[in-house]
């Protein structure tokens, strides 16, 4: 058996494109664009990519894209009063601290600042605990895209014995609600797990976030499981290459062989986060502007 490969760049392209269609209904019903606020504070190079990519697929989309880079010396008080004045600026339905902050700010005290109602990360801990309760909030954009790929793939979850192996506030404990919240029989694996191959062997559904390089092997699988792989690691170079490969947590050439359908890295997961991330800055719009949010959404 070779397993389906779950194209998620496929699957993120169509998302993109559909959130362009409501974005023009948008603007056209309320005379202005849906708005996403991005904050960068320092210089750090994997952020600024990120940032770029954001305002790219933001403006792609046919929003409007307010991007604030701000210098790693900013206080603590600086950046509050940047997401407050943000908070109140109607122009802004999405606002979106990219992390990591420097060391000297605190991450949950930023996070905490923005609005539940324009936090399209889905961090703040209104939204944990609206998704919690099973209340209309913001999800953080990676778990509800896997959740995406797996419904595509799967239909109804119901019955099915999902395991996510990692328990971030950012992924695991989500992903874990949203299995739960779809009649998903759920088990949170982790470091401190008792024989996690066991763990994971009875799973239909096994979701890896917990980056470690390839850490989920081929025997760990039970047949015909679906496998989301959440980690993005870079292997050393071999000799002569400036940049070794990048990889997931499940050992890909292995599970192939014993799964239904696994996500590839890259091409699986990565690219649903931003358009997850468009998508949310619209339901957003919508529900600031108090029109029905779209069904395609």
């Amino acid at each position: 058996m070779t397993a389906e490969r779950i194209d998620g760049k496929a699957f993120a392209a169509n998302l993109r494109e559909r959130v362009g269609d409501e974005a023009a209904k948008f603007s056209a019903a309320t005379g202005r664009k849906a708005g996403l606020a991005v904050v960068l504070v320092g210089e750090d190079p994997a952020s600024q990519v990120y940032v770029g990519s954001k305002h790219k697929a933001t403006v792609a989309a046919g929003m409007e894209s307010f991007e604030h880079r701000l210098p790693a010396g900013t206080s603590e008080a600086e950046l509050l009063a940047l997401v407050e004045q943000l908070n109140a600026d109607e122009a802004v339905d999405g606002i979106l601290v990219q992390l990591p902050l420097p060391d000297h700010l605190d991450d949950q005290a930023v996070i905490a600042a923005i609005s539940p109602d324009k936090d399209v990360d889905g961090f703040h801990v209104t939204n944990a605990g609206r998704l919690a309760v099973g209340q209309s909030g913001f999800v953080p954009c990676t778990p509800l895209g896997c959740m995406m790929l797996l419904t595509d793939r799967l239909g109804d979850l119901s019955g099915l014995d999902a395991v996510v192996i990692g328990r971030s506030n950012i992924v695991g404990k989500p992903m874990a609600q949203l299995l739960l919240d779809a009649n998903a029989t759920v088990t949170i694996a982790h470091s401190r797990t008792k024989d996690l191959p066991a763990v994971v062997k009875r799973a239909d559904i096994v979701v890896a976030a917990v980056g470690r390089a390839e850490m989920v092997k081929a025997d760990w699988l039970k047949d015909g499981a679906t496998v989301i792989d959440v980690g993005i690691n870079r292997l050393p170079p071999a000799e002569g290459a400036e940049k070794g490969r990048l990889v997931g947590d499940v050992d890909y050439a292995g599970a192939e062989a014993v799964a239904g359908a696994i996500t590839p890295v890259p091409g699986g997961v990565g690219p649903m986060t931003i358009a997850v991330l468009l998508r949310n800055t619209l339901v957003a719009a919508y529900r600031n502007a108090g029109l029905q949010v779209p069904d395609s959404l």
